[in-house]
């Protein structure tokens, strides 16, 4: 497949333009739905890739997911979609079938988390995807894989309780306990966006596109890291621990006089520090304490020290001491203090989406680029919102043509006027 000269055909309507970071000129045919796929190209198009997000009639299921909301649209669905162009079509209708293949004609990458076997009859599994556009970077998301766990459905929770994600997460007397948000639908974003960049810089030497398959139970345990390597190199099966680490004490909430601290030791300088300021040095060279592993083995019988010593000032004056002297802590708190926390760091966490009046508050990509900054031109659409001008695109921009000697360039060196 070659990139359109300028040529071949007209410049596509400026609302379909993508950004100007470094993915500008990507075209993106997003066909997933929910978090993890959307997350993925969310960020993708934070980067100013053009993503085209195709929807069946009833929309994204996070349309619904309300409460919360802002002005009436499911913050979900406002939290991974910015910067996409929303098309509605019915996979099941030929003429809205041939609509999408037009769509992946012109994309250099094709995202969806469709049920394993789900996009065959529509002739959009991997195989038919391969052959028929043979430059093009397919990224398929699935719950567990698609063999043994083909029919699982592909829910973040599941994923959490099967990998033994749950079973560390809580009070070892108390019953296992899930994440907070869907850690693995995210995670699982992150290995797709990764793994798209990684096919994208392959594609600029060899030219051919390739299947990405992803799936939330692999992710899962490649996301528990140090708990899963634990066992796959040495047997060890991690047990909840409440907020304890298995490696690291004191590594955790310590009640000050009035509410918790998360006070973090890393090494024995760190612990030096914390138990003078707490004003018992005296344990620094207790040879219980010396060393990570014998606080470690004693934990028992040091927690109930430092407790006593932290109960003599609140969590405030304990966390500006240790701050001084470099010992890591922190207060707890909620995520609207978390936020103003972060704007008191310089660390601009909100940003404004969209254009003129027409903006929308939401969490800024998380890489600061120093050329190339993202981009928050385009808040979430509403459902078809850019039918027409996805629809103008079609017509005014020729596909690419498959096995041409241009098939070695990758297709993101169009320009941005030649793209969506």
């Amino acid at each position: 497949m070659t990139a359109p000269s300028p040529q071949s055909g007209s410049a596509p309507p400026d609302a379909l333009t993508g950004g100007t970071g470094p993915l500008a000129g990507v075209v993106i045919a997003d066909f997933s739905r929910v978090l993890a796929g959307p997350y993925a190209t969310m960020l993708l198009a934070d980067m100013g890739a053009t993503v085209i997000k195709v929807e069946s009639p009833a929309g994204d299921d996070t349309r619904t997911w309300i409460p919360p909301h802002r002005d009436g649209v499911s913050t979900y669905y406002l939290s991974v979609n910015r910067n996409k162009h929303s098309v509605v079509l019915d996979l099941a209708d030929p003429q809205d079938l041939e609509t999408a293949y037009a769509i992946i004609d012109r994309a250099d990458v094709f995202v969806e988390n469709f049920k394993p076997g789900g996009l065959r009859r529509f002739g959009l599994d991997a195989e038919s995807v391969a052959a028929r556009w043979p430059d093009l970077i397919h990224a398929s998301i699935t719950g567990f894989g698609t063999a043994g766990g083909a029919n699982l459905p592909g829910y973040d929770l599941l994923a959490q309780a099967v990998s033994g994600f749950m079973s560390t997460t809580g009070d070892p007397d108390r019953d296992p306990q899930r994440a907070g948000v869907a850690i693995f639908d995210v995670v699982t974003g992150l290995h797709t966006a990764v793994g798209i960049l990684g096919a994208l810089m392959e594609r600029r030497d060899s030219g051919h596109g390739q299947h990405l398959a992803l799936d939330l139970f692999s992710s899962a345990l490649s996301g528990l890291v140090n708990q899963t390597a634990g066992y796959a190199a040495a047997g060890n099966v991690p047990r909840r621990m409440g907020n304890d680490h298995p490696s690291l004490f004191p590594y955790g909430p310590f009640p000050a006089a009035d509410k918790d601290l998360i006070v973090c030791v890393g090494n024995d300088s760190q612990f030096r520090r914390l138990v003078t300021t707490l004003g018992v040095p005296e344990l620094a060279e207790d040879p219980r304490f010396t060393t990570m592993a014998g606080r470690n083995e004693h934990r028992d019988e040091l927690r109930p020290l430092l407790v006593q010593a932290l109960s003599a000032g609140t969590a405030e004056h304990w966390h500006q001491c240790l701050q001084d002297v470099g010992v890591p802590c922190a207060p707890i708190l909620g995520i609207d203090e978390g936020v103003r926390y972060a704007e008191s760091l310089g660390l601009e966490p909100i940003v404004q989406v969209g254009t003129g009046e027409d903006t929308v508050p939401l969490i800024k990509h998380p890489v600061t680029y120093s050329r190339t900054p993202a981009t928050y031109t385009r808040r979430p659409p509403a459902l078809g919102a850019d039918q027409q001008s996805v629809l103008a695109w079609i017509q005014t921009t020729p596909p690419i043509a498959a096995g041409s000697a241009a098939a070695a360039s990758p297709r993101s060196t169009r320009s941005t006027q030649e793209t969506p």
